[in-house]
């Protein structure tokens, strides 16, 4: 009979590889190394060092994700993860868009009632 004692040995000894990257607009970091099975993504990002090498990641305030779908700290890492800490946005999209949207809109480059492409064939007298 196997007692729990030697699983937890043969589970501890078990390896899985996996990725953590990390990107600035001029540098971006790739790690790749080999953590036991059964390791969380927190922990897998703090045995990559690289909170040392971007001082400005803060866990509590970056989201991460595996394989570009957003992921818990406490989630389990899987062989061949590739951990990404994203950046948090500059800007909001939406309000980006709508600010390219009234901008198209007061230089004539878009239709003043649909926010859409100005139709050249319309009477520009109406």
């Amino acid at each position: 009979m196997v007692d729990s004692i030697e699983i937890e040995q043969e589970l501890a000894q078990r390896k899985i590889q996996i990725e953590v990257v990390y990107g600035l607009p001029d540098r971006q970091e790739l790690l790749t190394f080999l953590v036991d099975e059964g390791t969380l993504l927190e922990q897998g990002i703090i045995a990559s060092g690289i909170l040392s090498v971007f001082e400005e990641i803060d866990l509590t305030i970056n989201n991460v994700g595996i394989w570009n779908r957003v992921a818990k700290l406490t989630d389990t890492l899987r062989d061949l993860d590739r951990i990404e800490i994203y950046r948090p946005l500059i800007a909001d999209p939406k309000e980006v868009r709508k600010r390219r949207a009234e901008k198209a809109k007061n230089e004539g480059r878009a239709d003043k009632v649909t926010g859409g492409r100005v139709d050249p064939r319309r009477n520009k007298a109406s």
